[in-house]
């Protein structure tokens, strides 16, 4: 039997329902891979070996009895840290937050352990998830699995880290300007924002409407299993949408008929060229599943830069720290960002949203007036140093990130389904990701393409402990 820690979450539940491995058997193996990365990739902000293990022999004393199993029996899964599970805190990257333990589940926790999912712990974030890059200053850097000392993206950087690294199958990211998208293209994994509402982000966080829940794992498959499990309506999440999510919709890796745009920089992105060269190379596959790929420009992407920068400067201005010793206990990057929008104002926040809702109303009406999916860049730049908000080739700015991730946020403004596969690597065999979007609640469709995709130039991960 191949290592159970670096198997599918698909195989580690069919595993588990047939008797042939147990729950206790994986979640030894995972928490024994995690074991031989940790700390060097230093991805877990609260690691619980020991509440992990008596979860996993509970789930076997239920597959001995013979009761009922779900999806997710006996498979390990770990949250980010900005999200609520009960007995471990949650720090969001910062030092001013609560160090004690909650005592309740999200929504979307207490759906992956009704399901059988075994929680291993909290992985590391960004303060408040600001950034894409993977450092805060409550835990330190996250490294990148394929290069010690380079970034793992962000802002769900534990959890991209450790599906990179091959330590478990499941790993829970959000999501309000790429965090799932962008560290999944770093470290060769694949990252899907679903569709805004179809998981339920409780509480509601008030940030114009940004944020969202989404899986990060290595297939296909795990993703849309995962998103099955955690999707659908909430009574604590007004936004969330009915009906949830079928795996089985994503059927066949069958693309015929389907028009798919792709852009290589949306009319206004700068690209490295390593990126530009693997995406482009990449889009005969989608060609070879039966769709046809045509170069665009959508008249939409020149407006996101400057509507995104606003909008991040309010949804990061709940942050906001008067108290001079408070501030020095943030990310610089952060309080560089607030300095920046601290004196913006009533009138000029509403203008802005106005500006929001009718981008996404045009980008809702481009994918209407004919294209099924868009093929970019899932970021401008492979990894580059920890410690940095852009790589040394690129203009230095105090905390602008948004400059080589203008591919991922237009689809948080928009709400539409979103994901990153990873398409090659660059020179120093770092891997490189692209992005298939789509309008809203086409998350079947852009997971039916993701799959498509790999089924003809599959991605071979890097396991090297």
């Amino acid at each position: 039997m191949t290592d159970l820690a670096t198997l599918p979450a698909t195989a580690q539940a069919e595993l588990v329902r047939t008797r042939r491995a147990s729950p206790v058997e994986v979640t030894r193996a995972v928490l024994a891979r995690i074991e031989a990365w940790e700390p060097r990739l230093n991805a877990f902000a609260a690691l619980d070996a020991d509440g992990a293990m008596a979860a996993a022999r509970k789930a076997e004393a239920a597959v001995m009895a013979g009761l009922p199993l779900g999806p997710l029996h006996g498979v390990p899964a770990t949250i980010k840290d900005i999200t609520a599970v009960a007995g471990l805190p949650t720090r969001r990257g910062s030092r001013l937050s609560d160090p004690a333990p909650l005592g309740h589940d999200a929504p979307l926790v207490a759906r992956l352990k009704a399901a059988g999912a075994i929680i291993l712990g909290k992985t590391t974030s960004t303060e408040y998830g600001w950034t894409a890059v993977s450092s805060s200053p409550l835990t330190g850097h996250t490294h990148n699995p394929w290069k010690h000392g380079v970034t793992a993206g962000g802002s769900s950087s534990g959890a991209a880290a450790l599906a990179g690294a091959g330590c478990g199958a499941l790993h829970l990211g959000t999501d309000g300007a790429g965090s799932v998208r962008l560290p999944a293209h770093f470290c060769g994994a694949v990252g899907h924002k679903p569709t805004f509402g179809l998981v339920p982000y409780a509480p509601v966080t008030n940030n114009q409407s940004l944020s969202h829940a989404g899986p990060i794992t290595r297939s296909v498959a795990d993703a849309a299993l995962m998103l099955e499990v955690m999707a659908g309506l909430h009574p604590a999440d007004h936004t969330t949408l009915p009906g949830g999510f079928r795996a089985a919709e994503v059927g066949a890796p069958d693309l015929r008929g389907l028009r798919i745009a792709y852009s290589p920089d949306l009319g206004h992105a700068r690209v490295d060229p390593d990126v530009a060269a693997a995406v482009r190379a990449a889009l005969p596959a989608f060609e070879a599943a039966g769709a046809m790929v045509e170069e665009v420009t959508p008249p939409w992407g020149p407006k996101g830069p400057g509507l995104e920068r606003g909008l991040w400067g309010i949804a990061m201005l709940p942050f906001l720290e008067t108290d001079p010793e408070r501030r020095a206990l943030q990310d610089p990057g952060l309080a560089a960002c607030l300095a920046e929008y601290e004196g913006m104002t009533l009138r000029e926040a509403i203008a802005a949203q106005g500006q929001r809702i009718a981008y996404a109303a045009e980008i809702g009406q481009w994918f209407a007036s004919g294209w099924d999916l868009l093929v970019t860049p899932a970021a401008s730049v492979t990894a580059f140093e920890v410690g940095r908000q852009r790589p040394a080739h690129w203009p230095d700015h105090a905390w602008d990130w948004l400059v080589w991730a203008e591919f991922s946020y237009p689809f948080d403004l928009s709400h539409g389904a979103a994901v990153s596969v990873p398409c090659g690597r660059d020179g120093q065999g770092l891997p490189i990701g692209l992005q298939i979007a789509g309008p809203r609640c086409a998350d079947a469709l852009v997971l039916r393409a993701a799959a498509a995709f790999l089924e003809e130039r599959p991605f071979i991960p890097h396991f090297a402990a």
